[in-house]
């Protein structure tokens, strides 16, 4: 799903003004991807990236080309595990927060 260019935005003021919505945004693209949505959690880190940190940004913190970053975070990409917990170590990190996983029957 591609999203419009006013919604992208919309979203990044909103990112910008409240550090609750880009918490709130880390822990979407996390709970999808634990939850096997791998191509929306994907999709709303890359969001995530966009809006905050940006793929500069991040390829200096891990080491990593922006655009192989990208291309990881792209409904084609299949990032290996380790660069995916690589990324989101480094999100909450930088964001100030820790996603803690929580088992639920």
């Amino acid at each position: 799903m591609t999203l419009s260019r006013y919604f992208k935005e919309t979203l990044k003021a909103r990112i910008d003004q409240d550090s609750g919505v880009r918490a709130a945004l880390l822990e979407e693209a996390v709970d999808c991807l634990l939850a096997g949505e791998l191509d929306v959690g994907k999709s709303v880190l890359r969001d995530y990236v966009n809006s905050t940190i940006g793929f500069q940004e991040l390829g200096a913190l891990t080491a990593k080309s922006p655009k192989s970053l990208m291309r990881m975070l792209s409904s084609q990409g299949n990032p290996q595990a380790r660069n995916l917990f690589e990324i989101i170590r480094l999100l909450q990190q930088r964001e100030g927060v820790r996603l803690k996983v929580t088992a639920t029957h």
